[in-house]
C-alpha cells in the first residue's frame, strides 16, 4: 500500500480544497436568490390564488412552455446530477435508461393517461381512483402511500444531494444553509401555490440548463471531445487498486446501455420492461408530475409541455453522465477509488466515492463566476424539485386526507390546510437533516432508489387497469394493491438485512435476493398484481355505471350525467365543499378585515390586528377581490370537463408529427448506444 504515501495528497484527503468562492460566484448566487423570489412573487401577484382550483392548479390556465419547464425541472432534482454523474463514474452511460425511458412515458401520459383525467376532472391520483373504483379505503390508503413516498424518498434523496454540495463543496454550516433554502422556497410555496411553483420551475430550468451545458462544453474540451472520453475513460484507475482484482476497473461495458441479461448491473430486459414500469408510474400517474399538467390551459397545452420536457430527456447523458465519466478520467484516485479504508478518508463512505464526481468537477474546471452559477444551479436542482413535492404532497393531504375527516369544510378552511401542510413539511425536511449526514455511506440512498421499484409496480398496475379495462373494480384494485406492496415490502426488509457485499468480499446473501435483480423483481411484482386484480375482478360484481362514465380510455368522450349537470355549476361544487357556506365565511372575513379598524368591538388592538390579518391574508392571497370572484364565480359557470378535450386539428396534426418526431428521436438514441 506504499502507493498511497507517494501521491501528493494531504492525511486528511481534502477533496475539495478552494474552501471559498470568489466574490463575484457570491454575487452571481445573490443575483439569482434575488431572480427567483422576484419571479415567485411576481407570479402571486399575476394568479387567482384565493380558490382551491388557482392554488393547487394554477387555476388551470398555464401554457405550454412553463408546463415543460416544470416537469423537467420537478423531474431533475440534485439527486439528479449528484446520482447520474456518480454512476456514470462508477459504471458508464447505463443509468442513462431511467431517463430516456421517461421520455416515452411522458409522451404516454399525455396522449393516453391525461385525457382521462381532465375527463374526470380530478385534482388528485387518489381522489381518482376515488372516483374511479368508489369505497374510501383506496383513496386512503393511497394517499398515505404517495405522502409516504415523498416524505422518505423523494424528499430525502434531494436534501441528501444537495447537502452533499452544500457541505463538501461549500464548506458552510449545512443546518443554517438548508433551512435558509427552505425558508425561501416555502415563502413563495406557500404563498403563491402551485402557479408560482410552476414559474420558477422554469426559471430554474433555464438556469439549469445553461450551468449544465457550459460545464459540459468545459469538461469535453478537457479530455478532447468524445473520442478522447471513449479512449481514457479505460484507462481511469486509481493508482491504489489491488493487482489481482477486478476492484476499481471501468466495466468493459461502459459505453453499453443494454447489458448481459444475467450477471450485470442493469440486466436489458429489466431496462426494457422492469423499469418501464416505476417509470409509468412516475410519470403517468404521480402527483407530482399530473398536477403540472393538469394546470394546462388544454389538453394541447398539456401535450407540448409533455413534448418539450421529452426533448430536454436527451440532454441527461451529455449534462451529467457524461461529464461524470470525465471527472472519472481527470481525478482517477478519488472519484473512482477501490479501496475501503481510502474511500472512507476522501468521503466518507467505504463504498466508494462516485457522488463526487459533479461537485469535484465544478469546483475544479470552471472559472471563477461560473462556479457560481453552477452552485446555482444546483440549488436550483433542489428547490425546484422540493417546491414540486410540497406543493403536491399538500394537495394530496388537503384534497383526500383533510376532505375525508371533515366533508363539510369551506373553502378558505381547505386554503389554509393546505399552506400549514407546506410549512410542516418544511419542518420535515430540516430534520431529516442529521439522517442524511449518519447515513452519509451514501448506501442509504442507493436503497432509497430500491424502494420506489418495491412499491411502485402494483400502484401503476392498479391505475393502467382502472383506465383502460372498464371491469376492474374496487375489490380487485384493493386486493392488487395490498398483495403487491405486501411482497414488495417483504423484499425491502430483505435488501435491508442483507446489503450488498462490497467489492472482493464474498457474498453470502439468499439466491431470491442475489439472483433476482431488482428490475426483474418489479417485473414479477407487476404480474402478481395484475394477475390478482383481473381473477379478483372478475369472481366479483362489475363496476356500476358511474364509476365508469368519463373515467376510463373508452368512456372519456361520455356526456356527463344529467344530474351532474344541474348539481355542479362550478368545479368546487362537485368537490363536495358545501357552497352554502363558503361565501357567507369569505365575505366574513373579507369584511372583517377592511372594516375592522373603524369597529366598536375591540376598541383596544384592533388597529394593530386587522393589519396584521390583512398582512397575513394577502400573502397567502386570500384576501382581495373576493366578492368580484364570487361575482365571477355567479356570472360564469365552469367549463365543462370535455370543453377542455377539445383541440383544433391543425394544432393537432402539429403535435401529432412532433410525437412521431420525438419517439424516432428516442428509438435511435437508444439504438445508438445499446
Amino acid at each position: 500500500m506504499e502507493t498511497t504515501s507517494s501521491t501528493p495528497v494531504t492525511p486528511l484527503w481534502d477533496v475539495f480544497p478552494q474552501r471559498t468562492l470568489e466574490a463575484v460566484d457570491i454575487a452571481v448566487l445573490v443575483l439569482y436568490f434575488v431572480f427567483v423570489l422576484a419571479v415567485g412573487l411576481w407570479s402571486m401577484w399575476k394568479t387567482q390564488r384565493s380558490t382551491v382550483k388557482g392554488y393547487f392548479l394554477a387555476g388551470g390556465q398555464m401554457v405550454w412552455w412553463p408546463v415543460g419547464a416544470s416537469l423537467f425541472a420537478s423531474n431533475v432534482g440534485s439527486g439528479h446530477f449528484i446520482g447520474l454523474a456518480g454512476s456514470g463514474a462508477a459504471s458508464g452511460i447505463a443509468a442513462t435508461a431511467y431517463e430516456w425511458n421517461g421520455m416515452f412515458s411522458v409522451l404516454v401520459l399525455a396522449w393516453l393517461f391525461l385525457p382521462i383525467y381532465i375527463a374526470a376532472g380530478v385534482t388528485t391520483m387518489p381522489e381518482y381512483l376515488q372516483k374511479r373504483f368508489g369505497g374510501k379505503r383506496i383513496q386512503m390508503f393511497l394517499a398515505i402511500l404517495y405522502l409516504f413516498i415523498y416524505i422518505f424518498t423523494k424528499i430525502s434523496v434531494d436534501m441528501y444531494a444537495g447537502a452533499l454540495f452544500i457541505q463538501q463543496a461549500l464548506h458552510w454550516d449545512l443546518y443554517i444553509a438548508v433551512v435558509g433554502l427552505l425558508a425561501i422556497t416555502a415563502v413563495y410555496t406557500v404563498a403563491g401555490g402551485l402557479a408560482a411553483v410552476i414559474y420558477t420551475d422554469a426559471l430554474q430550468t433555464f438556469i439549469m440548463l445553461i450551468g449544465a451545458v457550459t460545464l459540459m462544453v468545459f469538461s469535453f474540451v478537457e479530455v478532447g471531445g468524445l473520442e478522447g472520453l471513449q479512449t481514457k475513460y479505460f484507462d481511469a484507475i486509481p493508482s491504489s487498486r489491488k493487482e489481482n482484482s477486478s476492484c476499481g476497473l471501468p466495466r468493459k461495458d461502459a459505453f453499453h446501455i443494454f447489458r448481459d441479461p444475467v450477471n450485470s448491473d442493469l440486466p436489458w430486459p429489466g431496462v426494457l420492461v422492469g423499469m418501464t414500469i416505476p417509470s409509468l408510474w412516475y410519470w403517468c400517474t404521480d402527483q407530482v408530475i399530473v398536477q403540472r399538467s393538469l394546470a394546462a390551459k388544454n389538453l394541447s397545452h398539456a401535450k407540448g409541455g409533455s413534448l418539450m420536457t421529452s426533448y430536454l430527456k436527451i440532454l441527461p447523458l451529455f449534462m451529467m453522465v457524461m461529464p461524470g465519466m470525465i471527472s472519472r478520467i481527470l481525478f482517477p484516485d478519488l472519484v473512482a477509488c477501490a479501496d475501503a479504508e481510502i474511500c472512507r478518508k476522501i468521503c466518507g463512505n467505504p463504498s466508494g466515492c462516485s457522488d463526487i464526481a459533479y461537485p469535484k468537477l465544478v469546483l475544479e474546471l470552471l472559472p471563477t463566476g461560473l462556479r457560481g452559477l453552477m452552485m446555482s444551479v444546483m440549488i436550483a436542482a433542489l428547490m425546484s424539485s422540493l417546491t414540486s413535492i410540497f406543493n403536491s404532497a399538500s394537495t394530496i393531504f388537503t384534497m383526500d386526507l383533510w376532505k375525508h375527516f371533515r366533508p363539510r369544510c369551506s373553502e378558505w378552511e381547505l386554503m389554509i390546510v393546505g399552506r400549514v401542510f407546506v410549512l410542516l413539511l418544511t419542518v420535515v425536511s430540516i430534520l431529516w437533516i442529521p439522517l442524511v449526514q449518519a447515513g452519509q455511506g451514501g448506501q442509504l440512498f442507493i436503497y432509497i432508489q430500491s424502494i420506489s421499484s418495491y412499491l411502485q409496480p402494483p400502484v401503476a398496475m392498479v391505475f393502467i387497469l382502472g383506465c383502460f379495462w372498464k371491469r376492474a373494480n374496487e375489490k380487485g384494485a384493493f386486493w392488487g394493491l395490498v398483495i403487491g406492496l405486501l411482497l414488495g415490502v417483504i423484499r425491502l426488509v430483505l435488501d435491508f438485512i442483507y446489503p450488498e457485499p462490497q467489492c472482493g468480499e464474498t457474498d453470502l446473501r439468499p439466491g431470491v435476493v442475489k439472483y433476482m435483480h431488482y428490475l426483474y423483481f418489479s417485473m414479477v411484482l407487476a404480474t402478481i398484481s395484475t394477475l390478482t386484480m383481473l381473477v379478483v375482478s372478475l369472481l366479483t360484481e362489475p363496476p356500476s355505471e358511474e364509476m365508469i362514465s368519463r373515467l376510463t380510455w373508452f368512456t372519456r368522450g361520455d356526456l356527463p350525467a344529467k344530474t351532474d349537470l344541474a348539481v355542479s355549476p362550478s368545479p368546487d361544487a362537485a368537490k363536495g365543499v358545501c357552497e352554502a357556506e363558503r361565501p357567507a365565511l369569505q365575505i366574513d372575513i373579507s369584511i372583517a378585515s377592511e372594516n375592522s379598524s373603524n369597529d366598536n368591538k375591540c376598541p383596544a388592538n384592533s388597529k394593530g390586528n386587522s393589519k396584521l390579518l390583512t398582512t397575513l391574508l394577502w400573502l397567502c392571497g386570500m384576501e382581495r377581490k373576493q366578492q368580484s370572484a364570487e361575482n365571477a364565480a355567479a356570472a360564469k359557470p365552469e367549463p365543462l370537463p370535455g370543453a377542455a378535450l377539445e383541440e383544433k386539428p391543425l394544432v393537432k396534426h402539429v403535435l401529432n408529427i412532433n410525437l412521431l418526431l420525438c419517439v424516432c428521436a428516442g428509438i435511435f438514441l437508444w439504438a445508438y448506444f445499446a
